[in-house]
């Protein structure tokens, strides 16, 4: 499983390949730190975000792979979203940006 930093290098990377997501995301990696994207821009700072999403970092990774369902990871209280419209709205770009770093 990838590290804190790794991950977050890795999403900086894929980030940078990616169309503005229009909106803020903030992963909340359940006391394991945050991963903040706005843009091009991604850090470990925990600001203020348009969307957070709360799940633990071996959870991201499963969900980057593809090996976790989004769904049935909000139905089990593994993913949490603070405003599910939005995440359906950034689903598409989210997707891309997370299996590019898995």
């Amino acid at each position: 499983m990838a590290t804190l930093e790794e991950l977050t290098d890795r999403i900086r990377r894929a980030a940078a390949g990616e169309p503005d997501l229009a909106a803020s995301i903030k992963l909340d990696l359940k006391g394991e730190g945050v991963i903040h994207i706005a843009g091009g821009a991604v850090s470990n700072d925990d600001a203020p975000a348009d969307l957070v999403v709360t799940v633990s970092l071996k959870d991201l990774t499963a969900l980057g792979k593809g090996e976790l369902d989004p769904t049935r990871a909000m139905m089990t209280g593994r993913l949490r979203l603070s405003d599910i419209g939005l995440a359906m709205k950034l689903q598409p770009k989210i997707q891309s940006l997370f299996s590019k770093a898995a």
